[in-house]
């Protein structure tokens, strides 16, 4: 898998050419977000990692093998930024998630460690409403005890009410869990848009 980092964008302006399908991550602060990116990508720091959330504050462009960007989002639901910063940030959710000037897909990010929050409800929300494909990824789940790990995920399916349509993928970089899910889930969806 080839992976160039292009551009870090802070608004719809600046993304990139040429268009090519794109594939967002949207989660939480502290969800695992690029730590589960770089796992995708099979790439150690290509997206950066920091013990202090909230750091990513532009959509972060990455062409992998010449044929779909994938795009790190800023993370949601972080306290210590001005209301301010979470009030663009949200802006920024809607008006991408909005526009269908070019294929989209999300990668919709929860945290294994903890039940949805009332900030994931709203984002999985206006995924569901925005029309595009979207998989729901739960993240860290080698810190949840393997035998509470089923009922874990049909909370979090209960509770955000997630289609049975919908695909659901356990994950986590540390054990080297979900990724070829993850990367099938892409061909699938790139194979479906060349048949349309």
């Amino acid at each position: 898998m080839d992976v160039t980092f292009v551009t870090s964008a802070p608004d719809l302006a600046g993304r990139p050419q040429p268009v090519l399908p794109e594939f967002a991550f949207i989660g939480r602060s502290n969800c695992g977000k690029s730590s589960l990116i770089n796992y995708f990508l099979g790439r150690r720091a290509m997206a950066r990692i920091s013990r202090h959330p909230g750091k990513t504050r532009t959509m972060n462009y990455f062409l992998v093998s010449d044929s779909y960007y994938l795009v790190d989002l800023p993370g949601y639901g972080y306290a210590k930024v001005s209301k301010q910063q979470r009030a663009a940030w949200r802006g920024l959710f809607q008006a991408y998630l909005r526009v269908k000037d070019r294929p989209q897909a999300v990668f919709y990010l929860l945290d294994g460690r903890h039940r949805p929050t009332a900030d994931d409800i709203e984002v999985g929300r206006w995924i569901r409403d925005s029309g595009h494909p979207y998989a729901a990824v739960v993240t860290k789940i080698d810190k949840v005890g393997t035998n509470s790990r089923t009922k874990h995920y049909q909370d979090i399916i209960s509770t955000l009410e997630l289609p049975a349509a919908i695909p659901f993928f356990p994950t986590s970089a540390v054990k080297s869990i979900g990724r070829d899910q993850l990367r099938a889930w892409v061909a699938a969806v790139l194979a479906a848009a060349e048949q349309d």
